[in-house]
């Protein structure tokens, strides 16, 4: 699979409006590329030593779920993602010629970060092209290894179109972070280095966004143990790879605001859907708050910081997906843990609150002194910690000497916060629990 491009790297295709659409020739939906074998145990060979063989250990989750859970925990790359494992690879496989010109990619994060801090460790001059939802922290880290960054376009699909026009203008070769022959046969490392760790294992669970992690790992494993079950999983806001493989085609599904950001992709890879759609046993869909969930989860009992892409793996077993897997052994590629650091407040909160732990309700008091005091008292001696407390008066219709509080609350579990409903239930006759107000 060697690159031996002589012509430009993109190429110009006519459409009925006579506009000019830039097409990426590794990635023809005409005639895609079905990865093999040979090609991830190539890419194992030329990218040793370049990136971390990660860690796949057992997780005190396993006794919650029943069953041996494991955590390819990819998150400990150097850049934060599985996505160096390709894009060294592609870089390593580039012409001398291409390697001196450089090379241009669209990307929101992990493949723009792993690009430019493989491109600086080779030298190979790398521009990424950023929309502007981009993180800040990631746009940052990109120009801090080295690489020409450009903040343009509201979304991907617009920076995408940049970064391929520019790539053809400066004669760049454009690669596509989860569709390139050679970004699937490096991402199918993690593959090996599984099979490798746990060699007993009885399914393997990938988060799927375009599709080039779950094709070249999928390929990996099945071919050194091809009972092993694979499971994909999305996100409910964009299931993109569920309607592929529903029309045996990649097709365009719409997308919308996710925790699983780095899932987001509309429409799956071409030549990941080719490679992939043989190799994997079942796709999986999850609801949003189970992957909040599943960061607190993560966190709390993993010790591991992982964004919401890297937690859509552990999210089916929390939502319950997968019952057949029960006393197997599973291993769940942890893939990513580049989340924001602002929204990972926001996240926690609301895992909480999915996890029964964090409570609001409103509850109508008397005005009289003593009033609010009685109820902040009834919440200590059930052991609540009060997170923040509101009255208000203007509202209230019934009753001129009421007081209207709102409560948000921390407790230690679910069964507390039932013992807490009770106890307000038995107590005051008017009051809202939970989200109804």
């Amino acid at each position: 699979m060697e690159s031996t491009m002589k012509e430009p790297p993109n190429k110009k295709i006519k459409i009925v409006n006579s506009d000019e659409v830039l097409v990426d020739r590794f990635c023809d939906p005409k005639k895609p590329q079905i990865v093999t074998f040979q090609d991830v145990s190539a890419a194992a060979y030329k990218i040793k030593g370049g990136i971390q063989k990660t860690p796949c250990l057992k997780s005190q989750m396993s006794s919650m779920f029943d069953m041996k859970i494991y955590f390819k925990k990819e998150f400990l790359q150097f850049t934060g993602s599985f996505k160096e494992r390709g894009a060294r690879y592609t870089l390593l496989m580039l012409t001398e010629e291409q390697k001196k010109a450089g090379v241009i990619a669209a990307s929101a994060g992990n493949h723009a970060l792993a690009l430019s801090y493989h491109g600086q460790d080779l030298g190979v001059p790398v521009t990424v092209i950023m929309p502007v939802i981009a993180p800040l922290m990631k746009i940052q880290n990109c120009r801090k290894f080295g690489a020409n960054v450009h903040v343009t376009g509201a979304n991907l699909s617009e920076s995408r179109e940049q970064a391929m026009k520019m790539g053809q203008e400066l004669g760049l070769l454009y690669i596509n972070g989860y569709d390139h022959p050679h970004i699937l046969a490096g991402q199918g490392t993690m593959g090996l280095e599984i099979v490798e760790q746990v060699p007993d294992l009885d399914a393997c669970i990938i988060p799927v966004g375009g599709g080039g992690l779950i094709a070249g790992t999928a390929l990996a494993i099945k071919n050194l143990r091809p009972h092993v079950t694979i499971i994909g999983v999305e996100s409910e806001k964009c299931p993109s790879f569920s309607q592929a493989m529903k029309a045996g085609k990649p097709v365009f599904t719409a997308t919308h605001s996710t925790l699983a950001d780095g899932l987001a992709v509309p429409t799956v890879g071409v030549n990941a859907f080719a490679t992939a759609k043989g190799l994997i046993d079942k796709m999986l869909i999850v609801q949003e708050e189970n992957i909040a969930l599943s960061i607190l989860r993560l966190l709390e009992l993993e010790k591991a910081v992982v964004e919401g892409a890297g937690a859509t793996g552990l999210a089916a077993v929390v939502e319950g997906l997968v019952p057949e897997l029960q006393g197997k052994k599973v291993v769940i590629a942890a893939c990513g843990g580049n989340i924001d650091t602002t929204a990972l407040g926001r996240v926690i909160e609301r895992g909480l609150a999915v996890d029964g732990r964090l409570v609001r309700f409103v509850v109508t008091v008397s005005d009289r002194p003593g009033g609010i005091a009685d109820l902040t008292k009834l919440m200590a001696g059930l052991g609540v910690s009060i997170k923040d407390i509101f009255h208000e008066r203007a509202w209230i219709k019934s009753d001129i000497f009421s007081v209207q509080v709102k409560v948000v609350c921390e407790t230690r579990d679910a069964e507390h916060s039932d013992e807490l409903h009770q106890a307000i239930k038995a107590k005051y006759t008017h009051y809202t629990w939970g989200p109804g107000y």
